[in-house]
């Protein structure tokens, strides 16, 4: 139901849902439960949920359908991409929204053959993703978690309290039942920030440049971690110095292509991995009349620069100088007057025993707040160069991995883009580009995805850039498409940018009359905004009528101290001509004979989702389920054969499978032998791949080279500055690409998701609209008091690209240049089988209508993103606006008129009661 995947027990009576609680033995939950999760049985009830598979009968837009039978549903959707798939495979674009299924909707893309296929993470937080995995090996959130239980200081950046909401409000009661001090970075204090000790109001997309002031006073007073940098990270790496060099500003490397160091015992240069070591952070050798130094070298002299002390750039944060240093002095106490130890012995890849495991007890945690930037990037990069600079990774009391991370990104695939008619592409769509010899670019350079993920515009866009394809697709730039294909992406109304415009673009005719984007395909389980403009509906289910698979191959609910994945399995069957999504691709699949999915006959190898869950293997052992395989001796875990039996035992264990890390191999994972080692047995990877920390990102500067004019790729001369000045190896901050005149449009202005509710689908919930009806837009008391605005008045809210018309309230605790609101709480009327007269349709709103998915032209004739340029994740919160008191309307502006429901409108009391 949602990406927190809590697990929960499900009480029935006379075949229905009475009651939802929590699961006490659960891994992620532990039975605490938040409202989203007890509100589930009107999730499941709702009325907006869709009946039948439908076809379109009157304009685009207009929400007017017939119902039809499956088979006429399947055969449609096979009539409209068999052809395609035979001549043009690229001209499928197969994008999903907030689901709990990648792994296997990008294989099912791949095995059609469409280089077009991603997920939502381009726009929600690739940039946290990407940054770092280039950076660490694993990312915050599903990647990594805060130790909970040796923490002394907790540091949050940007975090809203929809991500991950259970297990971080376990977290920090722990936290606070220790004793451990809580410090909220956000210009907003709600959620998580109301409980934090000490809340740091910054202004918005200035967090890169806060965190390195940091960096600066800590580097300045010599309190970092010299060890753990000179063992598990590159800074002691020697950078190639010579200008004439075909690796100048690379590593340099032995003959075996492994980095080289000073070793400080021998004076040698060495490879980093040889057994007995000491690397010399100061190492520097000179060769033919050219010094080499270290990376570390390079890091304080970038940093140390007085354009990093808190009085350069205090007044950009929005804090005092007190502030900054009082903040670094906070972290480095903790750090290390306090340190955490551990009599846990245990074995490096150099092959050096430790008696103890030595840890900083500062955890950092981030999410979306920092990453919907234009900076984002680097800002992450940039708070991970923090992490590791007082060694709080990996260590206890730090930030922990989550199987099956960490991995380095030379680990990970790089992205495969080149369609052939009739054939699978040949490897995943999405990875992690080492150079541009990596990027998706035809022979004539241009973009072979229709998002431009993986181009010079974007080179290191891992999730793709789903708010770029309607664009993109409507624009013929890079190239027509003739199928738009789309799962749980509300992308007619919360989910793009530019609202209005994009309904307008699905919309768009040509000269003759047709559709500028011909087929739209779309799934959801209720009948949101998007239904309206697509041509063919596959309805599907609930999350409690279905099997869902969240898989290690995937995004798995592991924990630190374990590897863990999770099934769902239906508990109610469906009340309505509905089928599981996943179910109807494997379908879909089968009858356009699609490898992997045909038997040598051409016969289906699944039967549904379940069947697949259970039997398909990505290769030999490894499965989209970890637990109860058929090895040898009998049933095991990780690596083994398909068993028929695999789903009863994991229902019989509560839905889960749980593999324990061995204590000793908990901490330190990337250098851990025991840790490299339990996770090749359990099929985590195929061999030990023990990996150093990347402070300087050699991917970057070898972009940052090919835009200085050496190697045999090269970018169009107009990004040329870009590159070189945002893919710089060491993190940088870069104001904001928000197009705004600042003088015109002074105030930042953001949304986030409250906890009670989750995408879209949260605020049709009966339950949850009693919670959050309405969304008012947030006002700086000293704004209020400016404008002359009292609780309940209304505002004209303008942007460079919009404007809207909504009421507003006073908050306190906010950064005085900044407002916000709950996002998704509006609704379009029609939609989600509300009253028309629902405050959601008539008070609610949404911020979108003032974001584009472009820049203001630059009067160059050139299409801007609104992204960051290196992963292209969309900049959401650059936005900034203007404000002005306005005569309250009747409703919320803009309205974007009502649109025809495929589904009844909802009683006036909604009842449920289940009895014996």
């Amino acid at each position: 139901m949602c990406a927190c995947r809590c697990g929960i027990n499900v009480h029935m009576k006379s075949g229905k849902v009475a009651y939802i609680e929590g699961n006490r033995d659960h891994p992620v939950n532990k039975g605490v439960l938040c409202a989203k999760g007890s509100a589930g049985i009107m999730q499941h009830n709702s009325p907006a949920r869709l009946r039948a598979p439908l076809r379109r009968t009157g304009p685009r837009g207009s929400g007017e359908f017939e119902e039809i039978t499956w088979e006429e549903a399947l055969e449609t959707a096979v009539s409209w991409l068999k052809p395609l798939r035979e001549t043009a495979p690229e001209k499928l674009a197969f994008f999903t929204g907030r689901d709990q299924s990648q792994s296997f909707t990008g294989w099912w893309a791949q095995q059609y053959g469409t280089p077009n296929f991603a997920a939502h993470g381009g726009f929600c937080s690739v940039n946290m993703a990407a940054a770092g995995i280039y950076t660490m090996g694993g990312a915050f959130w599903e990647f990594g978690s805060p130790d909970w239980e040796h923490a002394k200081l907790f540091v949050l950046f940007g975090v809203a309290e929809d991500h991950d909401s259970n297990p971080i409000k376990m977290g920090i009661g722990k936290l606070k039942a220790r004793g451990a001090k809580i410090v909220g970075v956000n210009p907003v204090r709600s959620g998580y920030n109301a409980v934090a000790d000490d809340w740091v109001g910054i202004t918005p997309g200035t967090d890169g440049l806060l965190i390195l002031s940091l960096v600066h006073c800590l580097l300045k007073a010599g309190r970092i971690d010299l060890d753990y940098l000179s063992r598990f990270t590159d800074a002691p790496v020697l950078l190639d110095g010579d200008p004439r060099s075909d690796t100048h500003g690379l590593f340099l490397r032995d003959g075996e292509g492994k980095p080289l160091v000073v070793d400080r015992l021998s004076g040698k240069t060495v490879a980093f991995d040889t057994p007995g070591i000491r690397p010399d952070l100061a190492g520097h050798i000179r060769r033919a009349g050219v010094s080499h130094g270290t990376v570390m070298s390079r890091l304080a002299e970038t940093y140390l620069s007085d354009s990093y002390a808190p009085e350069a750039v205090a007044d950009r944060c929005g804090l005092t100088p007190a502030r900054i240093r009082a903040l670094a002095a906070e972290i480095a106490r903790a750090a290390f007057d306090a340190p955490v130890v551990l009599d846990r012995p245990w074995t490096d890849f150099r092959g050096e025993r430790h008696a103890q495991m030595i840890g900083r007890p500062v955890a950092f945690h981030a999410m979306r707040g920092i990453s919907a930037h234009s900076n984002g990037f680097q800002t992450c990069r940039a708070l991970h160069l923090l992490q590791i600079l007082i060694g709080a990774v990996e260590t206890p009391g730090g930030m922990r991995f989550k199987p099956p991370y960490p991995k380095p990104a030379t680990a990970h695939p790089k992205p495969h883009a080149q369609s052939v008619p009739g054939q699978p592409l040949n490897g995943p769509h999405l990875g992690y580009p080492q150079g541009p010899a990596d990027l998706a670019l035809g022979p004539d350079g241009k973009a072979l995805r229709i998002d431009k993920a993986f181009t010079w515009e974007n080179p290191l866009s891992a999730h793709g850039l789903m708010h770029m394809v309607i664009s993109n697709a409507v624009a013929g730039d890079p190239y027509r498409i003739d199928t738009l294909f789309l799962y749980m992406a509300n992308m007619a109304w919360n989910s793009s940018m530019n609202t209005q415009g994009v309904m307008e673009m699905l919309t768009r005719t040509d000269d003759s009359g047709d559709y500028v984007i011909p087929r739209i395909i779309y799934s959801d389980a209720y009948s949101s905004e998007m239904v309206a403009y697509a041509d063919l509906i596959l309805p599907d289910t609930t999350y409690l009528e279905r099997h869902d698979c969240i898989s290690l191959l995937d995004r798995p609910i592991s924990e630190p101290g374990a590897a863990a994945d999770a099934i769902r399995w239906p508990v109610v069957e469906p009340d309505r001509d509905v089928r599981g999504f996943q179910s109807v691709l494997l379908d879909l699949g089968a009858r356009l004979g699609l490898p992997g999915m045909v038997d040598d006959a051409g016969a289906p190898l699944y039967d549904d989702y379940a069947d697949y869950m259970v039997n398909h293997e990505r290769k030999p052992g490894i499965g989209p389920l970890s637990g109860w395989r058929l090895g040898k001796n009998g049933l095991q875990h990780g690596r083994g054969d398909p068993n028929g039996g695999q789903l009863d035992s994991y229902i019989a264990n509560g839905g889960f499978n749980a593999m324990h890390i061995p204590v000793d191999a908990q901490y330190f994972k990337p250098w851990n032998m025991g840790y490299q080692d339990w996770a090749v047995e359990h099929g985590l990877m195929d061999a030990p791949t023990p990996y150093l920390f990347t402070l300087y990102a050699e991917p970057l500067r070898r972009f940052q080279r090919a835009a200085e004019g050496k190697g045999d790729v090269q970018p169009p001369d107009h990004l040329r500055d870009r590159i070189r000045d945002c893919l710089t190896p060491l993190p940088v901050w870069y104001p904001p690409f928000d197009g705004g005149d600042t003088a015109d449009f002074p105030i930042h202005a953001l949304t986030q998701r409250p906890m009670a509710m989750y995408h879209s689908w949260g605020s049709q919930n009966a339950w949850l609209r009693q919670i959050h009806g309405h969304n008012p837009l947030y006002l700086p008391t000293a704004l209020m008091q400016a404008q002359g605005l009292h609780d309940g008045d209304w505002v004209r809210v303008t942007s460079p690209h919009g404007e809207i018309t909504v009421p507003v309230l006073e908050m306190v605790a906010l950064n005085p240049n900044t407002v916000w609101t709950w996002n998704a709480i509006g609704k379009r009327k029609g939609a989600w089988a509300l009253d028309p007269d629902a405050p959601e349709a008539t008070k609610g709103f949404l911020l979108n209508h003032l974001i584009h998915e472009l820049l203001p032209p630059k009067g160059d004739g050139l299409r801007w993103s609104n992204s960051d340029p290196v992963t292209g994740q969309a900049a959401w919160f650059d936005l900034r606006v203007r404000i002005a008191k306005a005569t309250p309307p009747q409703e919320a502006r803009p309205q974007t008129g009502r649109q025809t429901s495929p589904v009844p409108p909802s009683p006036d009391t909604l009842r449920w009661q289940v009895r014996d």
